[in-house]
């Protein structure tokens, strides 16, 4: 009998996960593995059972699609993440279910693609004998154990269009645009797309911010002969009294979303400006896979059928560049990666005058570097000139 290897994918769709499936099938016909692919995530493992085999041919042509042709979902009876740090236990009879699925298809191995709820339930299956590796995916890119996940290139791609498309009719009308992005736990789409976009005020969970600086800024730029403002916000960043704006779902994460139009309206009751808001929402999930990402999700499906030929199972495979490597599964879920706030993106984008909310306007758009972080970072990039010419100001600053 043949060697047999399953994969499928859970929780949200993004652009790549295609892409990871035509690189598991393509190994494991090139190794003489036969591969088969779940429906509808883990509920196609048990009750109805669903599956069909996949080959080079059957995934011909898929490389640069979004979505994903397995299907997928974050419900269901094998839902096992409430929040980032509640894990909830999977069913024993489901658990007993899934080893006789893999027992009769004769699977050697099973590829889980998912995000950090959905290696949770990968993590749980390893620990009861079922011979799982894990596929990183999230477009927050927000993994500790990995660089990169794949998606997450082409939701920035997406955000930074939408506000090259903001730019015009902002600067063409004199308003102020607010886009909210997504991003649960971590700043980085916003931060990147911010930066490439040419956003001037970019708010994430990871720095406090208040709506009196955002208006402080905003009237800086105003003063500066600059009518309008692009404000860039993560679904996830906190509101200056604390907490995320979105709603209860049963036994579910928070549905996050709303904070882009807290932002606007107060905004336009502080100023009496005119403010518009725009919601990227499953936007920054769909569509073709950017190459780095198609590269980067091919590599994940053919080295995750590596790690079950060599039986790392419980691994999950991870982009460490210029390698690929494997850490326990156990080790990478709820591992946060989030924005540094020193970090050199965040003091670059200060560098260019870039608000995080979190400072005076000054601060934030004349380039004043108020920690020491900031003033080494520009010693180093900018020479002692900059502390000479502006060394008044820094002293101030650091005298704070």
């Amino acid at each position: 009998m043949s060697k047999r290897i399953g994969i499928l994918t859970s929780g949200g769709d993004c652009p790549g996960l295609n892409a990871v499936i035509r690189g598991a099938v393509k190994s494991c016909h090139q190794l003489g593995y036969d591969c088969v692919g779940f429906l509808k995530g883990y509920e196609g493992l048990y009750d109805p059972v669903q599956y069909v085999n996949l080959t080079p041919s059957s995934t011909k042509g898929i490389l640069n699609q979004g979505g994903t042709i397995l299907g997928s979902t974050n419900k269901g009876r094998f839902a096992a993440v409430k929040g980032v740090e509640d894990r909830v236990e999977i069913a024993p009879h489901l658990i007993e279910g899934v080893k006789e699925t893999v027992r009769q298809l004769g699977i050697d191995g099973l590829i889980c693609v998912g995000g950090d709820g959905s290696l949770a339930i990968a993590q749980q299956f390893h620990e009861s004998g079922i011979p799982v590796v894990g596929v990183p995916k999230t477009i927050d890119n927000d993994l500790q154990a990995t660089a990169f996940t794949f998606g997450f290139d082409s939701a920035i791609e997406c955000a930074t269009d939408a506000l090259d498309r903001l730019h015009t009719t902002a600067a063409s009308h004199e308003r102020i645009m607010v886009l909210e992005v997504m991003g649960r736990h971590a700043g980085w789409i916003a931060l990147h797309s911010g930066i490439a976009g040419g956003g001037d005020v970019i708010l994430i969970p990871e720095i406090d911010w208040t709506f009196e600086h955002i208006c402080e800024k905003i009237l800086h730029r105003e003063s500066q002969g600059k009518k309008f403002t692009l404000v860039v916000v993560a679904e996830g960043a906190h509101l200056p009294e604390g907490g995320m704006v979105g709603a209860e779902q049963d036994g579910q994460q928070v549905k996050l979303g709303g904070i882009g139009k807290i932002v606007t309206d107060e905004i336009q009751k502080r100023l009496h400006r005119e403010a518009r808001l725009c919601i990227l929402g499953h936007l920054q999930r769909g569509g073709k896979p950017t190459t780095f990402d198609r590269v980067l999700a091919t590599q994940f499906g053919a080295h995750a059928v590596r790690l079950i030929v060599q039986e790392k199972f419980g691994e999950m495979i991870c982009s460490r560049p210029p390698d690929m490597v494997s850490v326990p599964i156990l080790e990478a879920v709820h591992k946060i990666r989030q924005v540094d706030p020193t970090g050199p993106a965040v003091r670059a984008a200060r560098a260019l005058g870039i608000s995080f909310g979190d400072r005076t306007a000054e601060d934030a758009s004349s380039g004043v570097f108020t920690r020491e972080e900031d003033r080494e970072f520009a010693v180093q990039h900018h020479g002692e000139h900059l502390l000479d010419t502006a060394a008044a100001e820094l002293e101030a600053a650091l005298a704070e």
